[in-house]
């Protein structure tokens, strides 16, 4: 049961409404955050230009694939503080805390090293045009000094989620994003910095968000308050939660791979159409806001019921999460849609830009649903306790059939909207084998339980 206004009682009651009740905040957080980087794009599209916006975009990809890696591992923080709570096992879960916290600087400061090293090489292997790629090197390095402090925001909003409490990490990034819109348009329009200042303006937000996730764990139950005194690696705790997050930050990273290589497939059109793609793959992140929210939701309820041996619950947990993810794709992706020449002119009023954007949100909008429950079964058998499988089936579904698309398939027919065919396809071949693994999973607890059953009736006689 929650003892306190921030957590929410997962074991008890009603599902769908408590889901909701996770995934709303959490969903708003997000959407939030991609508004204000809308804004950065907004900002250095119409006051720098199109060639800036197209050197932040050529960057976003790579980003992703660098920071997801570690921010898939915040999830095992999630599932582990969560089956710890419903447990009541408050050593384990403490002991959860100061590791995450701990492992979330070292998995910052690498990944720091990492992007500074390497963005020129990187940039250049992606074909990323000559007369934009300085401008993107500088982006992505400055960029890349706020890592450690994106990760500790992560970790902590994850052990956060573990209890229920998505409603703070909103508010942390509503306040860190406001002061990232006002910094843009000082840096951008005021003093003229184009890409470097929308880079430093988001580190400065991101020393934000970090410092008040830092001061809430200072301040939470004694079950799972922070103390810096306390911080270091518990090698056991380690292992359960990179046991389970590794799997899903090699399954994110691995995505955004097959992102990177549709991002050079872009780049082979020109700048124009990176723009275009850039406004695009910007809109629909929004839909995947409200995908990856009732994920969130779905994984840390699986967890937190599974670990209050409440097996009864799990099925219902996965269903109701469905259809939420059916609901929220479907009328967002539908907005988006309809919407989208105008909201794509918000980014550029360049008629080339909007018409290359259109192509992509064309295909990926209303199916994204299909995408939703891509990552919502992954996410129940993480609550579960199993991450290796459904990685490595989204690794062949969706990167498998992307590289086999574009440089077997694409070539023949070189039009971006025939390249982004291969999205809503990779999709649906994915969430078929995730269907499958999951009926065979559930099959292997089942089994599992009845045998427990059997040794405690036998213990009892």
């Amino acid at each position: 049961m929650a003892r306190n206004r921030y957590e929410i009682d997962m074991l008890n009651g009603p599902l769908m409404p408590k889901i909701v009740s996770f995934a709303v905040p959490l969903m708003l957080s997000t959407i939030l955050q991609l508004l204000f980087n809308a804004v950065d794009l907004i900002v250095v599209g119409r006051f720098a230009g199109h060639d800036s916006l197209a050197a932040v975009g050529a960057t976003t990809a790579l980003i992703y694939l660098f920071v997801n890696v570690f921010v898939g591992v915040s999830l095992g923080a999630n599932v582990c503080a969560a089956r710890y709570f419903a447990q009541n096992d408050f050593e384990k879960m403490n002991r959860v805390v100061h590791t995450a916290i701990t492992a979330a600087v070292i998995a910052g400061f690498t990944a720091l090293i990492t992007g500074v090293c390497l963005a020129r090489r990187i940039l250049t292997l992606m074909d990323t045009p000559a007369g934009i790629i300085d401008m993107s090197v500088l982006y992505m390095r400055i960029y890349f000094l706020g890592t450690p402090l994106f990760m500790v925001y992560n970790f902590g909003a994850a052990i956060l989620r573990a209890v229920g409490d998505t409603k703070r990490p909103m508010v942390f990034l509503v306040v860190s994003g406001i002061l990232n819109a006002g910094l843009n348009m000082l840096f951008v329009i005021v003093f003229s910095m184009g890409v470097a200042g929308v880079a430093i303006a988001t580190v400065i937000s991101q020393a934000l968000s970090c410092a008040l996730v830092i001061i809430t764990l200072r301040k939470c139950p004694e079950e799972y308050r922070l103390h810096f005194s306390r911080l270091g690696i518990d090698a056991n705790i380690l292992g359960k939660i990179v046991s389970i997050g590794l799997p899903a930050g090699i399954q994110a990273a691995a995505i955004n791979f097959s992102n990177v290589l549709l991002q050079s497939s872009v780049n082979s059109f020109g700048e124009y159409a990176m723009a275009g793609y850039t406004a695009a793959h910007n809109i629909f992140g929004f839909i995947y806001a409200a995908a990856n929210a009732i994920t969130q939701g779905c994984m840390t309820f699986t967890s937190q019921n599974l670990g209050a041996r409440k097996y009864e619950r799990l099925p219902r947990v996965l269903k109701d999460s469905l259809i939420l993810e059916t609901l929220f794709c479907l009328g967002i992706g539908g907005l988006a849609y309809f919407l989208g020449p105008r909201i794509i002119g918000i980014y550029s009023t360049d008629k080339t830009v909007i018409a290359y954007g259109m192509e992509v949100l064309s295909l990926t909008t209303l199916t994204y649903f299909l995408c939703g429950y891509m990552d919502c079964l992954p996410g129940a058998m993480r609550g579960l306790g199993y991450s290796s499988v459904p990685m490595i089936l989204s690794i062949v579904g969706t990167v498998g059939s992307r590289i086999f698309w574009i440089y077997l398939v694409f070539p023949h027919h070189r039009t971006l909207r025939f390249l982004f065919v291969n999205y809503p396809v990779s999709w649906l071949f994915t969430c078929i084998m995730q269907v499958i693994c999951y009926v065979i999973i559930r099959k292997i607890m089942a089994k599992k339980q009845e045998e427990q059953k059997t040794d405690l009736s036998a213990q009892a006689v």
